[in-house]
């Protein structure tokens, strides 16, 4: 549940600094800095976004300008992991498991599904068949020898 962030990897000149493009603006035209370390006292996108970019270990300072965040990483790392942890931002229910409790669990709930959908496709009941009225099939048929009569 959620929508996906479309975000582009962009090179930089500096060693060390990543930069990543979006397709939503965090920021509008504020520029927000986050340090590692830093308490994040906000409670908005941008704010969420630095607190999970600063959990990775290779991440020593986030900027947020608009649609744009530069990533400063710590030496010795690179930018492995950040593209998803921008995309799944607004993500309730990410499509992969975090812990592998959540996988071994997850086959567990496929087979309820298909229970379940075999349940659905059983046929149902036969209803009782409807039975209509004889005059009305007795007022077709005069009618039916009229058109007949006229032809002959």
């Amino acid at each position: 549940m959620g929508q996906s962030i479309v975000v582009n990897e962009k090179p930089s000149s500096n060693p060390g600094v990543i930069r990543f493009e979006t397709n939503r603006a965090f920021t509008g035209m504020d520029h927000e800095r986050y340090l590692a370390g830093q308490e994040i006292w906000g409670e908005r996108p941008p704010d969420e976004l630095a607190r999970r970019l600063l959990d990775k270990p290779s991440v020593a300072g986030v900027q947020i300008n608009g649609n744009m965040v530069t990533v400063d990483l710590n030496k010795g790392f690179d930018s492995t992991g950040l593209l998803e942890v921008i995309e799944n931002l607004y993500r309730f229910y990410p499509d992969t498991p975090d812990t592998p409790e959540a996988a071994e669990a997850e086959p567990g709930v496929d087979l309820a599904a298909e229970d379940a959908a075999a349940d659905a496709q059983a046929d149902p009941e036969p209803a009782a068949p409807v039975e209509e009225p004889a005059a009305a099939d007795d007022a077709e048929a005069p009618a039916a020898e009229a058109d007949a009569a006229p032809e002959a």
